[in-house]
């Protein structure tokens, strides 16, 4: 009864269903066409795979966690932002990437500096050791994206890119929690 409501959603015809290979997981294939949410399915899974590989390595190599290379990442693109700015681009609660940028200052693989303009905002940097992490794991990020999204062209990793993008962009029309909703 619970298959038939969830199979009665599904939001994409399974299009070229026919074309994957017959040794796919079960679960996987039930999941990729006869799942209503399509769309978190494919981004979850991509992501773990991307993800969880990579934090492996970097604890392995830095004794750093998740959350804590999730700031050095954003600093490493760009330096001299707060906290906040780096919870709101990775999605992560605040008092999570809080924990990690103190653990960093402790480490000294940042630097925190107060803001000139708000005494109480304070920017953070990397340090020379922060940065040699950014230098050494990044590559192996670039490495893993790529090898991920080698089965599309190039045309179709930049459809993908910008449909995604706007996705993203769309977001602050998400609601925050879901009250009751069906």
């Amino acid at each position: 009864m619970a298959r038939a409501a969830l199979a009665s959603r599904k939001i994409v015809e399974p299009a070229g269903r026919d074309l994957f290979p017959p040794a796919l997981n079960d679960m996987v294939a039930t999941k990729l066409w006869d799942n209503p949410c399509w769309l978190s399915f494919r981004v979850n899974y991509i992501a773990h795979h991307f993800n969880h590989p990579i934090y492996q390595m970097i604890w392995r190599d830095h004794r750093l966690t998740a959350p804590e290379h999730v700031v050095l990442y954003a600093l490493g693109l760009r330096e001299g932002v707060a906290a906040e700015d780096i919870a709101a681009a990775s999605s992560k609660p605040k008092n999570t990437l809080s924990r990690a940028v103190n653990s960093l200052l402790r480490k000294k693989l940042i630097r925190r500096e107060q803001s000139a303009d708000d005494r109480r905002r304070y920017h953070l940097f990397l340090s020379a050791a922060g940065r040699a992490v950014i230098e050494e794991s990044v590559p192996h990020l670039v490495a893993r994206e790529k090898m991920m999204a080698s089965v599309l062209s190039l045309q179709e990793q930049a459809t993908l890119s910008r449909l995604m993008t706007k996705i993203i962009l769309n977001a602050d029309q998400w609601p925050a929690e879901i009250n009751g909703e069906k």
